[in-house]
């Protein structure tokens, strides 16, 4: 759909508007700092598990997804 974009690698894929893809950036970017960022703002060890779904990605990877797919969305929504 034209003015879109579209998430996932998967016959489940999920689409949000353009115009919300600068936004999901920008949620992604500050997650990925608040993940990786030291002092009193830093996440949790057992918010970033819920955040991975109890998977045993460590904080620095999942802290850099978010900030990969979050310079994705930033590249593709302009």
């Amino acid at each position: 759909m034209p003015g879109s974009v579209t998430i996932g690698h998967t016959e489940a894929v999920a689409t949000i508007e353009h115009a919300d893809a600068p936004r999901l950036a920008e949620l992604l970017d500050e997650l990925g700092h608040l993940m990786a960022v030291r002092g009193p703002n830093r996440l949790s060890d057992a918010q970033v598990s819920a955040l991975g779904a109890g998977q045993p990605q460590g904080r620095e990877e999942l802290a850099r997804w978010c900030r990969t797919l979050a310079a994705q969305l930033h590249h593709d929504g302009r």
